[in-house]
């Protein structure tokens, strides 16, 4: 029996409809995203997210010529922050990436090794955590939760 999933979230169709946090942490994942180490892909990507302090971190891809050392913006921002920041919850994610070049408007999602790590995070602070996606330039794709980017969810409840 085949069945459907939906999945919800919100298209923001420019800069300009974001609130004033949200433009903020935006600001910060573009202006962060272009300290991105990517001479292998040439594709840059920073992310911002919000704690529930009020404090903003901040992070960038990091390449490495063995492919698998290197790390995402997203993972580099959260596992920061974990280790910095272990008891304060994580309540907003902004991720912008694209080419180099930036002549892209697709939203960039996160990769499946980041929504897993973003899972894990939700899980760990029982809240859910809303996700921004974008290019440089263009509509801002929004998610409640990971899990709506993740539908057939691992976690620690399967162990």
């Amino acid at each position: 029996m085949e069945k459907e999933i939906k999945i919800n979230f919100e298209v923001i169709p420019s800069y300009d409809e974001l609130n004033d946090i949200e433009k903020t942490l935006f600001d910060k994942a573009k202006t962060i995203r272009e300290q991105a180490y990517a001479p292998y892909s040439r594709f840059f990507v920073g992310c911002a997210l919000l704690l529930e302090n009020g404090e903003i971190i901040t992070g960038s891809n990091q390449e490495n010529a063995a492919y698998p050392s290197g790390l995402c913006a997203e993972r580099t921002t959260i596992f920061w922050t974990s280790a910095n920041y272990p008891d304060v919850k994580i309540k907003k994610i902004f991720v912008i990436g694209g080419p180099e070049d930036a002549l892209s408007s697709v939203p960039i999602p996160p990769c499946g090794g980041c929504r897993q790590s973003i899972l894990e995070y939700e899980a760990k602070q029982k809240e859910q955590i809303e996700i921004y996606f974008a290019a440089p330039n263009g509509e801002i794709i929004k998610t409640k939760s990971i899990r709506d980017l993740l539908p057939f969810s691992f976690d620690g409840s399967f162990l």
